[in-house]
Order: C-alpha cells, then structure tokens, then sequence
C-alpha cells in the first residue's frame, strides 16, 4: 500500500511547477513539447487527480488558490492535503500517480526560506542571514 503523505510529498514539487507554468490551464491543457520534464510530470500527475470525480471540485479550488497567491506557503500546504486526501481515499489512483514518478533512488525535496535540500553533502551548507563560516 502506498503512503499517501509519502507520496503528496513527492509530487507536490511537480503540480506545483506545473500550476506555475500554466495557472488553472494546468487542469485541461495538454503539455507542450516545451515543457520541461518537470512541468509535464506535474501536468500528468494533476490532471489524472483532478480525473477523480469525488476529488474534482476541491483539487480546482485548491489550485486557483495556488495560482492566485503562488508565493503563499499556506495554498500550497492545501493543495498537498487535497492531493493527500485524494491518494488516501483512492488505492489504485496513489498506485499509478507513484508509477508515474521517477525512479532516481531517492527522494529530495525542501520548501520555505532557507530551506536546502541535498541528495548528498560534503561541505558546509548555511542558511542564516550574516552567517560567518571559519575553517
């Protein structure tokens, strides 16, 4: 069984470009041969969610909000849960979006200021403001 918040975890970076690329277009248009790989994953992903009938009405809602404040760490926090809440009622639909994501390995992700996400680090990674490092 797949882990719902694993998962809108996961994907939340790719409906979130997408939303960014093309607003509430994100629901019905067909990604562009310009879009990146990024973009057109998120497209897929959220138009295949947005399928849904029992979660239609709030993912829309939830996506105007985005693209209406996109800068707004809150929208995007309810966009997640209703992405979450879709996944979590639907076993089949968390099954397939998880097969639509890539296979790298392992799963980086970090959101909000200063936030810093690293695959693997070797150095010093600092996110306060006048920090002073000394080696």
């Amino acid at each position: 069984m797949v882990d719902a918040l694993l998962l809108a975890n996961q994907i939340v970076p790719y409906v979130t470009a997408a939303v960014g690329s093309y607003g509430t277009a994100v629901l019905t248009r067909a990604s562009g041969a310009g879009a990146d790989a990024t973009v057109s994953l998120g497209t897929r992903i959220l138009q295949r969610i947005w399928r849904r009938e029992d979660s239609r009405a709030d993912i829309e809602r939830a996506v105007r909000d985005a693209v209406a404040a996109p800068e707004d760490e809150d929208f995007q926090a309810a966009l997640r849960a209703q992405i979450k809440r879709a996944l979590r009622d639907d076993a089949e639909l968390a099954a397939e979006i998880a097969g639509l994501l890539p296979q790298a390995g392992a799963s980086v992700s970090a959101s909000g200021d200063g936030a810093v996400a690293a695959q693997r680090n070797e150095g010093v990674i600092s996110t306060g403001d006048n920090a002073t490092i000394q080696r």
